[in-house]
């Protein structure tokens, strides 16, 4: 019987994952530091590519009914990839965030219901006129 050759995988996934990390923190957008604007109600986040942008917080899963003081209370993690928020248990990644993406995919959809509008007002004010949504047989 042959024996295998083994190689210390420790060793072997940390450079590896040191690899990744250093290509991730090239092309991906970083966080080199935020703030929370109370006056206006809004994160702003600084970019480590020199660009910046603000967010509303109660637009994020977790945030929505957050007092000032909790949304200030948190810090940037993983060399600049997320806020998180340790009294609220809430993590959000920066590439999320810029992609437009506040919460996961149930609570996005849940979000895009809520959609409000006067032609949306006006039809459901139609449809109830009429009686309202019909039945669903089956």
């Amino acid at each position: 019987m042959v024996e295998p050759v083994t190689i210390d995988p420790s060793e072997a996934q940390l450079s590896a994952a040191e690899e990744r990390g250093r290509i991730a923190a090239q092309i991906e957008p970083r966080a080199a530091s935020a703030r929370y604007d109370r006056r206006r109600g809004m994160m702003v986040v600084a970019l480590t590519n020199g660009c910046s942008f603000t967010f509303p917080p109660h637009l994020a899963q977790g945030l929505e009914e957050a007092s000032h003081d909790e949304l200030a209370a948190f810090e940037v993690l993983g060399n600049g990839y997320g806020l998180h928020w340790e009294a609220l248990d809430v993590d959000l990644s920066i590439p999320g965030l810029l992609a437009g993406l506040f919460g996961t995919s149930a609570y996005m959809a849940r979000r895009a219901g809520q959609a409000r509008s006067a032609a949306k007002s006006a039809a459901a004010r139609a449809n109830g006129a009429k009686g309202g949504r019909p039945r669903k047989s089956g």
